[in-house]
């Protein structure tokens, strides 16, 4: 199947990144190397090292970079281990760094890879195929009506969270449940209809709470954040795209630790923390895509982008 990518907050992100062209730059999730791309065509003697965990991600964006190939150094990886695999390679500063936090076009475009409800596919959903972790479909059929709901809860804050878990269980005493139209059949069957014509994808939330539990991406993304700011040269930006309110509240409140002084409480008479800021919000409330855009790319609706300058 043709890999598809669509940037989303292209131009925004370039501008939010400010970029040098002898700089230092890290795409910490690659993707289809549509927003790398855009950050290698303007560097000179600068250098991007991109990453991600999907070896096909990593195959499709070394085509789309092969004219940088000079300046670009693609890394298949978790993200979460940049900085690690950076300070490996001998580069302890960077003058930027994106982490785009969405699924790209073609895994949730691909029917097989059982991220979307929208084409038909095995329950599956991680993002590394290399990687032993628990499938979509093992979970549905082996967790607890308990468990399943936590995950709805926690991760999707699906309100229907309970019952949507109640008749999983029940519907796989009666016959294994392996497909993304098999599942999305019961969580549209577990809520009022009203609520299933009004929401736009109905299944969304529990198809986004599999997917971030199976990948674990809240997991140490507070860790990430500080280490990777951490790695900023003076007047560095660190741009995220979160694209749902759980990952967007950990990088607001990891910005705002970062760009406060004195975080003692309110009533200390003298500061006794010694907390000094780091960076600087360059975007005091976050930026989301401009009305073309969210109509042209639906994916972008739900985008919001932060922007962090170190001092």
């Amino acid at each position: 199947m043709e890999f598809k990518h669509i940037p989303v907050m292209l131009n925004e992100v370039i501008d939010g990144l400010n970029i040098k062209k002898d700089g230092i730059y890290v795409d910490c999730t690659v993707g289809g190397g549509g927003h790398s791309f855009e950050i290698a065509k303007k560097l000179k003697d600068g250098h991007l090292y991109a990453f991600d965990r999907d070896i096909e991600a990593i195959e499709k964006s070394s085509k789309t970079l092969e004219k940088f190939k000079d300046r670009v150094t693609l890394i298949k990886s978790n993200y979460k281990e940049a900085p690690a695999k950076l300070k490996e390679l001998g580069v302890n500063k960077i003058d930027g760094f994106l982490i785009d936090l969405g699924v790209s076009s073609h895994q949730i475009d691909e029917g097989e890879r059982g991220f979307s409800f929208v084409n038909d596919g095995i329950l599956d959903m991680r993002m590394d195929q290399q990687e032993e972790v628990l499938t979509a479909k093992e979970i549905v059929n082996t967790f607890s009506a308990e468990e399943l709901a936590r995950i709805f809860r926690d991760y999707g804050e699906e309100e229907f969270a309970r019952n949507i878990a109640k008749n999983i269980v029940s519907a796989r005493e009666q016959k294994k449940i392996e497909t993304t139209f098999q599942l999305r059949e019961i969580i549209e069957s577990s809520m009022p209809k009203k609520i299933v014509f009004s929401r736009g994808g109905a299944s969304k939330k529990v198809f986004q709470a599999l997917r971030i539990f199976i990948n674990g991406e809240l997991e140490g993304l507070d860790v990430l954040l500080e280490e990777i700011l951490d790695m900023l040269a003076p007047e560095g930006r660190g741009c995220v795209l979160t694209f749902h309110s759980l990952e967007d509240r950990i990088v607001k409140n990891i910005f705002k630790l970062a760009s406060t002084d004195c975080v003692c409480p309110p009533k200390t008479p003298i500061c006794i923390c010694g907390h000094r800021a780091t960076v600087k919000l360059v975007n005091r409330k976050p930026i989301i895509a401009s009305e073309e855009e969210q109509k042209e790319n639906s994916r972008s609706t739900c985008a919001k982008l932060r922007v962090a300058e170190k001092l």
